[in-house]
């Protein structure tokens, strides 16, 4: 499996169905003109069997950070600090719901997140995430914001943490 830059061309964008409407439209309507902007990024996994058919996708960009939402440990660790690197969207095709797809495409993103960290320099992660998908960030750490309980973030050192444990 390999995750790679949306192609209008080459991606069968209005196959795709998560069962969201809204997650379906911006694939299909918005997320290549929200990159040729400049605005975004949207990255297709693609099926290995069936060329051009997206198993799932997302969607990475950079956010400001209110950082009195913050827990104050972290608004003391980083006072100056007012950008996030955003995981915008995330969904999987019904078709291949429940076989971990997800959890993939978080990880892809979240080392792509930090990769970029490295260059640019921002301290944490932001999602906003759908009222039935909460749970699924909370298990890889994510934390709800002081004062909006489905706006999560997780810290780039608990990312890069994370990520030299599985080494």
């Amino acid at each position: 499996m390999h995750v790679v830059p949306l192609d209008k061309n080459k991606h069968q964008r209005k196959a795709f169905d998560c069962g969201n409407e809204a997650l379906n439209n911006y694939l299909k309507l918005m997320a290549n003109q929200q990159s040729q902007k400049d605005n975004s990024r949207t990255y297709i996994l693609e099926d290995t069997i069936n060329k051009g058919r997206i198993v799932g996708f997302y969607t990475l960009s950079l956010t400001t950070v209110n950082l009195s939402s913050l827990p104050k440990h972290l608004q003391k660790k980083h006072p100056h600090s007012y950008t996030a690197g955003l995981l915008a969207r995330l969904a999987v095709d019904k078709r291949y719901a429940g076989k971990g797809f997800g959890s993939w495409l978080l990880v892809d993103a979240l080392k792509k997140l930090l990769l970029a960290s490295d260059t640019v320099g921002y301290p944490m992660v932001m999602v906003d995430a759908k009222e039935d998908a909460k749970y699924f960030y909370e298990q890889f750490g994510f934390c709800s914001f002081l004062d909006e309980k489905y706006k999560l973030f997780m810290s780039i050192s608990d990312i890069r943490s994370s990520f030299e444990t599985q080494k």
